[in-house]
């Protein structure tokens, strides 16, 4: 099976993608694992994107979009794959599709996530650790820390939490959630893309779940599109 997977920050799309790479056992192409692996096993395209990186500048197209199809060309991706944080924009969807279509790897469904910006930040800003690795936030019912003496503790195991301080950064998160709401140039305008490819492949499934459900709610949908419920 060959999964696209769409969703803000605060989604729960890492979440959900782990559950469905474990149940179809698919490769995980993640954009942010791509680059560590080309930059760190010093590829021509990682070195030319370690470039843009060290100014803070946006890798090009013309340099993730190879990137993205040399990965989905690997042996592991050849019994499916789950493709995660891109494209981000229309010309890096146009040319995924085109790359897809030109390697007969054509998406089984595009999976999207859908959740409110102002939910989305809450979510983000609401996130804190547990040394134990549970997942804990303040703004997600079910997974909600528990206050004792002026501190948080995980609500599973009771440890002390501790927050990043990039997790209460308003600035560089309303920078990420941009990036994703813009109609435009955004990922929004690159699910329309989707949209638009999906009307003249009916084979293919586009599902659209709400995202403000519980986690087991939002697998549940999610596995039922696929035809596979649990």
């Amino acid at each position: 099976m060959r999964l696209l997977i769409f969703g803000p920050n605060g989604s729960g799309k890492g979440t959900q993608s782990s559950h469905l790479i474990n149940h179809f056992s698919l490769a995980h192409v993640e954009s942010g694992g791509i680059f560590r692996q080309n930059i760190q096993g010093g590829t021509e395209l990682g070195k030319k994107a370690i470039a843009y990186i060290e100014k803070g500048q946006l890798v090009p197209d013309s340099i993730t979009i190879p990137m993205v199809l040399d990965r989905l060309a690997e042996p592991d991706c050849k019994n499916g794959f789950i493709l995660d944080g891109f494209p981000r924009n229309p010309s890096q969807a146009s040319a995924l599709i085109e790359g897809l279509d030109a390697s007969n790897q054509a998406l089984d469904a595009v999976i999207i996530i859908e959740l409110e910006y102002d939910i989305a930040k809450k979510r983000l800003l609401g996130r804190r650790n547990c040394p134990n690795g549970h997942p804990n936030n303040t703004a997600i019912p079910a997974i909600q820390p528990v206050t004792r003496r002026d501190q948080l503790i995980c609500w599973k195991c009771e440890a002390p939490l501790s927050v990043r301080k990039d997790d209460i950064d308003e600035e560089a998160i309303d920078q990420r959630l941009n990036i994703y709401f813009d109609d435009q140039e955004g990922t929004l305008a690159a699910i329309s893309v989707f949209e638009t490819w999906q009307k003249n492949h009916p084979a293919a499934k586009m599902l659209k779940i709400d995202g403000q459900s519980d986690i087991a709610t939002v697998r549940q949908a999610i596995m039922e599109g696929l035809g596979h419920p649990s």
